[in-house]
């Protein structure tokens, strides 16, 4: 059975609920109409939550991901699935969506703060990294590690908009990880723009303002290869996740 999910996320990552139907059960998981949960993608883990069914014990979502072309929430294991047709409320695990969140747009900063071709990276609640094939000098952690606090100080709009995908043909430059492409819904892409800064296609969830971030650093730098430097930051205002 095929069935497109409606993602509330696209457009509001600020939205942590919303009433569902499930449409699908399927291996380990469920398919539902519509959700607020980011499925894995781009370096970006998948959300994690609750489903909130009546009369029921509140199932645990505990990944968000693509399988076979569907958006699938994983729910934990040895769980009783709900029937198809089952209404629900989807309730996000927020904190943990909303530092993932704030990771997303201070790793949009550090690929404009290291000025290379970005090769690849990832995103998590604790620490996160982009990997640069640098050619020339490699910047310092406390160089960039200032220019990325500027930004942040400066509390920068953070906006989205969509474009045609034929504009990922014209301009090439808005793919800024040579090895993630981003997703075409509908035969558009998403633009994400830090005032200023920044512009690149990018499908995931972001903070609205640079100031949002809060305080971070670049806690590492290291050789991955001939060119490639991986840079790892930290968000260094509250507790680690574990």
């Amino acid at each position: 059975m095929s069935q497109t999910t409606a993602e509330l996320f696209r457009d509001d990552a600020y939205a942590r609920r919303c009433d569902v139907v499930v449409v699908d059960v399927v291996e380990h998981g469920v398919v539902l109409d519509q959700t607020v949960f980011y499925p894995k993608a781009g370096g970006q883990p998948g959300d994690t939550g609750q489903l909130l069914i009546h009369e029921r014990e509140p199932l645990d979502v505990v990944d968000t991901l693509w399988e076979d072309e569907r958006l699938v929430h994983r729910l934990a294991e040895g769980t009783l699935p709900p029937a198809v047709g089952d209404r629900a409320e989807a309730l996000l695990d927020w904190p943990r969506r909303h530092r993932l969140m704030r990771m997303h747009s201070a790793l949009h900063l550090l690929c404009k703060a290291v000025d290379a071709a970005v090769t690849g990276g990832q995103i998590g609640a604790d620490r996160s990294r982009l990997d640069f094939a640098i050619t020339g000098e490699v910047p310092g952690r406390d160089e960039v590690s200032a220019t990325l606090c500027r930004w942040v100080a400066e509390d920068l709009p953070i906006s989205h908009r969509w474009v045609d995908a034929a504009a990922l043909d014209e301009q090439p430059d808005l793919v800024r990880t040579m090895s993630v492409k981003p997703p075409r819904t509908g035969g558009r892409v998403r633009l994400v723009a830090i005032e200023g800064v920044d512009l690149q296609a990018c499908g995931g969830t972001h903070v609205a303002r640079t100031g949002e971030i809060g305080s971070l650093a670049v806690v590492k730098i290291e050789s991955k290869g001939k060119l490639n430097r991986r840079f790892t930051i930290a968000l260094t205002d509250d507790e680690p996740v574990s």
